[in-house]
């Protein structure tokens, strides 16, 4: 499974032990996951991307790289905690884009 992770998901995992973007963390390093990014070279066994497509969706221009790392590796899910923006999209492409309280449910199933 392919997964892109907002930063914003990333730095909470650091900052909150316990919480659900800590835990989505702990789920990739047992290797439940693959993570995709193009920022994140320096996070071991990641799938790092070089070139992205452009892409200009989001209602934060900020956000559209990470519907471009999307794009670029047909991902499963792009999980985020940005409601009033991201969010807000459902799916983009083949992805879905879910929180992190949801795509911990998903990682639960069998």
């Amino acid at each position: 499974m392919l997964v892109v992770l907002d930063s914003n998901v990333l730095i909470s995992a650091l900052i909150s032990t316990g919480s659900p973007p800590d835990r989505i963390y702990r789920a990739w390093r047992e290797k439940r996951f693959t993570l995709v990014g193009a920022l994140i070279n320096q996070l071991h066994g990641a799938l790092v991307l070089d070139k992205l497509p452009r892409v200009d969706v989001s209602r934060d221009a900020d956000d559209d790289y990470l519907l471009a790392m999307a794009a670029a590796t047909e991902a499963d899910f792009l999980v985020t905690g940005d409601a009033k923006g991201l969010l807000s999209l459902k799916r983009f492409g083949r992805t879905r884009v879910i929180g992190p309280s949801s795509f911990l449910k998903l990682l639960k199933k069998p």
